[in-house]
């Protein structure tokens, strides 16, 4: 576990002082809770398992590699980023 030191507001640090105490907990859980609530999980990017190029694909795929993975793994983020959003709705 790392230690981390936030600046906050009187009001912010008066509310959750409170609430720790109210729940009878420290603080650094409230704390940690809120943030694992507040931030999605990242899962580590997967390189894209296949991708092919013949029939189709544009004449210059073969020099064009680069930039067409590129582009396939940014609709794949696009894709998973709109179904995680879909399933915390």
């Amino acid at each position: 576990m790392k230690r981390t030191t936030v600046l906050l507001p009187d009001d912010v640090d008066g509310r959750l002082r409170l609430e720790a105490r109210r729940r009878h907990v420290p603080i650094a859980d409230l704390v940690r809770e809120a943030i694992d609530r507040y931030l999605p999980e990242i899962a580590p990017a997967a390189p894209p398992g296949f991708f092919g190029v013949g029939e189709g694909s544009p004449e210059d795929a073969s020099e064009r590699v680069d930039e067409l993975v590129g582009e396939a793994v940014a609709r794949r983020r696009k894709v998973e980023g709109t179904e995680r959003t879909r399933r915390s709705a």
